[in-house]
């Protein structure tokens, strides 16, 4: 009986903990980052208004690079700059295309390597709001503490079921990375 009780108590705690964790995932979702200068600039593609935020920065001299990570490997540079209504020059000479991303841990490993060949101490990370944790904790595993992430959260209008996905998503990312996975 006892036994029984205290297993009835540790999973009540534990789904209480789920509930607040989801909650609390859901109501504090990251903001843009003040303007503040940076050595770089990476835009994870995948959601609306990431790639225009990362161009305004770049354009409006927040950093000297940009890289677009995961980017489909048929999209020329030309064509995009073109898209986004951005002068070729600036893409010539500031912006890289990242093609070998599929998902956010690769996307860490992609520019984990391009932060190193830019030699940048800092970076600004643009990804959407409810992303932001995920990519923030891969990036951060991948980098540790050899470069400065600023998150700059670009603000959505998400589905619960889009956050609660995410949340999950997360949490079970959290939990590899304490098991050393």
């Amino acid at each position: 009986m006892q036994m029984k009780r205290a297993l009835s108590r540790l999973v009540a705690v534990m789904v209480l903990a789920w509930a607040f964790g989801l909650a609390w995932f859901v109501v504090s979702l990251p903001n843009p980052a003040p303007l503040a200068r940076t050595d770089a600039i990476v835009v994870l593609t995948g959601g609306p208004g990431r790639l225009q935020r990362g161009l305004v920065l770049l354009r409006d001299g927040y950093a000297k690079r940009l890289l677009v990570s995961g980017v489909d490997p048929s999209v020329r540079a030309p064509e995009l700059a073109k898209v986004q209504r951005v002068p070729t020059k600036l893409f010539n000479c500031c912006v890289d295309l990242g093609k070998m991303a599929i998902d956010t841990r690769s996307n860490a490993i992609e520019t984990s390597a391009w932060l190193k060949r830019q030699k940048a101490r800092s970076v600004r990370l643009v990804t959407t709001d409810w992303h932001m944790r995920r990519a923030r904790y891969e990036l951060g595993r991948v980098i540790g503490n050899e470069v400065e992430i600023t998150s700059d959260a670009v603000v959505s209008k998400a589905s619960f079921y889009v956050l609660f996905k995410e949340y999950h998503k997360w949490l079970l990312r959290r939990l590899s990375g304490l098991l050393g996975v």
